[in-house]
């Protein structure tokens, strides 16, 4: 389709790409930029996302094949400059979010061949639901870049099956606890409790509008929640909370611990946060009470299924972003996010 926007500058034949180089070093390099197919869209990045798992690709030095050479950012949203002859549902100067899962050429920023942490980035096999959504124009680039993370926030919150008006507990107040908080939300939870150590991101929690939240540092968990939720069943004489539905997106050892202790019979666990090392189960403690535990890991089918609450809440949204950084110092972004406790959520953004 024609665009009645302005024409777009030529294609240059070169762009700025992001790349692992070596274990621990990253640099920005000069590439071609991509030519476009006949089924193809050339995106302009506007914003990207850093993950926690770009840090982790650093660390490695790249991704098996793709050592000391791996393009990052897999977290973009940009703006249509080009569309190959094929292509019949996109115009040019449309806003954009990607999902890096539909490459053929492999994940993007994952493995792939290309990175969002680029100038422009090649939709190959550009198609709307499959490989790239349409946002409205007026959405934030920083906030339209969290639309993958968010995805993975939305899968957790799907994978834990929640009712309208169930009790919801939420620990990690990161961008994942932050997101899935929003998501339970729009599943209509009756009441939802974050817990945390740091007391800036309780604070963000509350801005976002969860109902309540525990400082786990200075507050017990169990009698904390049985205050806001009620007093479930009492298993061997031990109180338990009536929460109905707990959701690990801090990844930290106790966390397990901590549901366990207050989670009562029948109750759901959701596990979407990364853990780095072993954690220990009792599984003789935990027969009786009859969890239900679910793991959560990416988006099958949720990564454009956020878009459209993005779009309905992005002020909500927009709290989660921590740090917007242009891209002319992309090398301190990927540093500021891989330092524990020096950033939360950290967007690039582009000219």
């Amino acid at each position: 389709m024609s665009s009645s926007k302005p024409p777009t500058p030529a294609r240059p034949a070169t762009m700025k790409s992001t790349y692992v180089t070596g274990p621990g070093t990253t640099a920005v390099l000069d590439v071609p930029t991509p030519e476009v197919g006949p089924r193809d869209a050339l995106v302009k990045v506007r914003a990207c996302g850093i993950c926690g798992s770009d840090s982790f690709y650093v660390s490695l030095g790249g991704l098996p094949g793709r050592e000391g050479h791996t393009p990052l950012g897999h977290e973009p949203a940009g703006e249509i400059v080009e569309l190959g002859a094929e292509v019949t549902d996109l115009r040019v100067g449309d806003h954009v979010v990607v999902n890096p899962m539909a490459a053929p050429t492999g994940i993007i920023g994952s493995g792939g061949s290309t990175g969002g942490l680029s100038d422009y980035l090649l939709i190959e096999d550009a198609e709307v639901g499959r490989s790239l959504a349409v946002v409205p124009d007026h959405i934030p680039w920083e906030v339209a870049a969290l639309n993958e993370p968010m995805a993975v926030a939305r899968h957790a919150v799907n994978r834990t099956a929640p009712k309208p008006g169930d009790k919801i507990v939420i620990f990690g107040a990161g961008p994942i606890g932050l997101g899935a908080a929003i998501s339970y939300m729009a599943a209509g939870a009756g009441s939802i409790v974050v817990v945390d150590v740091i007391p800036e991101r309780l604070e963000l929690a509350r801005e976002i509008g969860v109902d309540d939240v525990i400082d786990s540092r200075t507050e017990n968990v169990t009698e904390r929640l049985v205050e806001i939720h009620g007093e479930g069943e009492t298993r061997r004489g031990v109180r338990k909370a009536a929460s109905d539905i707990y959701l690990d997106a801090a990844g930290a050892a106790p966390v397990f611990g901590a549901v366990t202790a207050a989670a009562t019979h029948g109750a759901t666990v959701g596990i979407v946060g990364v853990h780095k090392n072993p954690v220990e189960l009792d599984l003789g403690q935990l027969l009786g009470s009859e969890l239900t535990i679910v793991l959560s890991m990416g988006y099958p089918t949720e990564i454009f299924e956020v878009t459209r609450d993005i779009v309905a809440n992005w002020e909500k949204y927009a709290v989660i972003v921590s740090d917007v950084i242009p891209f002319g110092d992309v090398e301190q972004a990927l540093t500021l996010a891989a330092t524990p406790g020096a950033a939360d959520k950290v967007v690039v953004v582009f000219d």
